[in-house]
């Protein structure tokens, strides 16, 4: 009975199949440590895994961004021109520049006059006047000094002080006009001018219609301003 047993077991024994694969392969530890991965870097669809070429969050280069009218405004609150360089409105640069330089240029020209007026002023009241104060006086003012005519000195002295004032007035308006400008232009550009928008006329108008008395049909003529896309009227088969 004995010799039964050791010959069935024998017997269940050839018949496991041994497990003929290399560790490396079963990713088992060898000696120690585990076999590096012996398959090429880009062979990602022979391990099973799925290579990750884009990023979750990247931005979609294809959506248009959106004009920020603020930054229109305070490009050209800061620097005259930069908001209608930054809504590309390049040709409009030698109508700000002119409107915004001629009122400085204007304002130290005035200023300038306006110092050697009152400086000839004080030459042409003053009792003794010395040789080097006269020959300071402008040339176009010199003949005034030595009449000792104060009067109209005065008067170009004013005239030549409200002019300037003027120019500081014109500046600031110029200034603020070429920001409105940026600023309007900045919304017109992301303004829908799609075919969407529709104008078109349609008789009556449903409101009217519940004041009429029984059976008339209301009368007249609506402008409609439709801001959808295109409706269809359905057809009604048979």
């Amino acid at each position: 009975m004995v010799c039964v047993l050791v010959w069935l077991q024998g017997i269940c024994y050839g018949q496991v199949k041994k497990d003929t694969l290399p560790p490396y392969i079963k990713g088992k530890v060898v000696l120690g440590e585990r076999v590096l991965d012996t398959l090429p870097p880009k062979a990602d669809s022979l391990r099973g895994r799925k290579k990750v070429t884009d990023s979750p969050h990247k931005v979609d280069s294809t959506v248009k961004k959106k004009h920020d009218p603020h930054k229109a405004t305070l490009y050209s609150t800061f620097c005259p021109g930069l908001g209608q360089i930054y809504n590309r409105k390049y040709w409009k640069l030698p109508l700000v520049y002119a409107a915004v330089g001629i009122p400085v240029y204007t304002y130290f020209y005035n200023r300038d006059w306006y110092k050697k007026c009152q400086y000839a002023l004080a030459v042409a009241l003053s009792v003794n006047p010395t040789k080097d104060s006269i020959n300071k006086v402008d040339p176009k003012l010199a003949y005034f000094v030595s009449i000792k005519d104060d009067a109209d000195i005065r008067t170009y002295r004013n005239q030549f002080r409200k002019d300037q004032d003027y120019t500081v007035i014109f500046f600031l308006l110029f200034w603020g006009l070429q920001i409105v400008d940026a600023t309007v232009d900045a919304h017109l550009m992301n303004f829908d001018i799609s075919p969407d928008l529709s104008l078109h006329l349609q008789q009556g108008s449903g409101n009217s219609a519940m004041l009429l008395a029984p059976g008339s049909s209301p009368a007249g003529v609506s402008l409609v301003f439709d801001l959808h896309k295109a409706r269809y009227r359905p057809i009604a088969l048979p």
